[in-house]
């Protein structure tokens, strides 16, 4: 997979829990070269942070998972696959989940 996204990016969210703008500050199950940034592609279960959005959600560290990525990457069946971005600054649109334990559990690990 191509890595699309590093840490300290600002996204869009796709959600409907009314967060526009999420602050990625971690990647999970990463480790990672030092002094090098951590970086992400689709499918990656990411720590956030809501920079825009709803008043009780703002300030508050989440999971999110990352849905598309506009930088083509190429599926174990030889197809590159990409999506079409909303804007060019923001190039990864995410989903996050309100309570972290049990609906990441649920969603991610089927």
């Amino acid at each position: 997979m191509s890595l699309s996204l590093s840490v300290a990016a600002t996204v869009n969210c796709t959600d409907n829990t009314r967060a526009k703008n999420l602050y990625i500050i971690s990647v999970k199950g990463i480790k990672g070269r030092l002094n090098r940034p951590l970086s992400t592609c689709v499918g990656d279960m990411v720590m956030t942070k809501v920079k825009k959005g709803k008043p009780d959600l703002r300030k508050k560290v989440t999971l999110a998972v990352i849905v598309r990525q506009r930088k083509p990457f190429r599926r174990k069946d030889d197809v590159y696959m990409y999506f079409e971005g909303a804007t060019p600054v923001k190039y990864i649109i995410i989903s996050i989940f309100p309570s972290p334990r049990r609906t990441c559990q649920e969603c991610y690990f089927r």
